[in-house]
Formats: structure tokens, sequence, C-alpha cells
């Protein structure tokens, strides 16, 4: 992956870093509660078989985000 993307673009076993967070409200507030922080190293680790959610690697934590949810994190590679 180059150039700027979105989290759920991650194919499995792939990492990016977070550019920025376009999510409103309380699920803004909950991403950055669980370290979704500018430069955060993210790494995608399965995707459920019907595609919905995603597991991710953050800062330690296996973290499973909807699509609807990872759509929003702009990430980098």
């Amino acid at each position: 992956m180059n150039g700027i993307g979105t989290l759920k673009d991650l194919r499995q076993g792939q990492a990016a870093r977070v550019k920025a967070l376009l999510s409103k409200g309380s699920i803004r507030r909950r991403l950055l509660d669980m370290g979704l922080t500018e430069g955060t190293r993210v790494e995608c680790l399965q995707k459920s078989p019907a595609g919905d959610p995603t597991a991710y690697l953050i800062r330690g934590a296996v973290i499973a985000l909807r699509t609807e949810d990872s759509s929003k994190i702009l990430i980098y590679a």
C-alpha cells in the first residue's frame, strides 16, 4: 500500500500507521482511548469469514473494529 488510505483497506498481515481519525462523537473518544492516535502502528491480524469485523493489533492489544468504523481511520504506509 502506498500513500494514504483507510484502515479497512489493509489486508491480513499488512501494517500501517494512523494518519487521522475522521470519526465523531463517542466512537472517536473510544478509538482515542484505545490508543489510535497519529503515528500509532496498526496491523491487520484477521478478517472474519463474513468480512466484518476485522481484528487489528493496536499497541499490543487485539481490537475488533467494524468496517463502518475502520473506514473512518486514515492510514499511511
